[in-house]
């Protein structure tokens, strides 16, 4: 294809054996069979193994980011025929936040796949969320490459479409609901600060804290600042019983 050019051939990793098993048990999870394995192989290296910076996941990230997009936008219409575009904005970004990404990995057991440097590992970043998510995209975007756009969606409604008809988060705004539930409280207005960024500068990667007086703070992640923010004070909003949700929290 010619967006494969665009985004440049993978380099391969040579796989035999017990990883080629390893590999061919994670298709049949994803329900799909790549014509071009590299492109699997690709999508799960993380940068810490990589042996140049076109080895890693991080080009297919990007593209798998778009795909996803447009394949749960097209589902979301046809899903809330009478929903509003600032309705349909809010609950697209909360099915492509890297936290429901990073579901999605978890369910279909990435962690154990993924190609880590001997830090990486030793630190845990299997189970890191940000990994995680970032790969679940990265396999999209391979898929996307390897067989079009038929098999990325047929990926993407198997594990999106019960999330998106179950999904029952409050769709007002995560901040403003908070700041007026702790005003409400008689308690100072929220703050907010970046714990850490990371990720390229196409893609960054942000993980806020937000803090509010005399209660435990929680934290979020994003593609933006504001997306990060938004994560943190829904997740103080659902710890609180404020917002229906997991009950769990950052």
């Amino acid at each position: 294809m010619a967006l494969d050019r665009a985004l440049g051939s993978p380099i391969p990793v040579p796989v035999t054996g017990a990883a080629r098993d390893a590999l061919g048990a994670l298709e049949r999870r994803l329900g799909y069979a790549f014509a071009d394995c590299a492109l699997l192989e690709t999508a799960l290296t993380h940068g810490s193994a990589a042996a140049a910076a076109a080895a890693s996941y991080q080009r297919l990230e990007f593209l798998g980011d778009r795909v996803l997009a447009l394949v749960v936008s097209e589902m979301l219409l046809a899903a809330f025929p009478a929903a509003s575009e600032g309705e349909l904005a809010q609950r697209l970004t909360g099915l492509i936040r890297n936290e429901t990404c990073a579901d999605v990995a978890r369910a279909l057991d990435l962690g154990e796949a993924i190609r880590l440097g001997a830090g990486e590992v030793q630190s845990g970043g299997r189970a890191k969320s940000a990994i995680l998510g970032d790969v679940c995209e990265a396999i999209i975007g391979a898929i996307y490459l390897d067989g079009g756009i038929e098999p990325s969606r047929r990926l993407i409604e198997t594990h999106w479409r019960e999330r998106m008809l179950a999904s029952n988060v409050s769709l007002r705004d995560a901040k403003t609901t908070l700041q007026e539930w702790a005003q409400g409280q008689g308690l100072a207005a929220p703050g907010y600060t970046i714990i850490a960024r990371s990720g390229p500068d196409h893609a960054p990667h942000f993980e806020v804290e937000v803090q509010v007086e005399n209660v435990p703070p929680t934290r979020g992640e994003g593609r933006t600042r504001r997306e990060a923010e938004q994560a943190a004070a829904g997740a103080m909003l659902v710890r609180h019983g404020i917002w229906p949700g997991s009950g769990r929290a950052a």
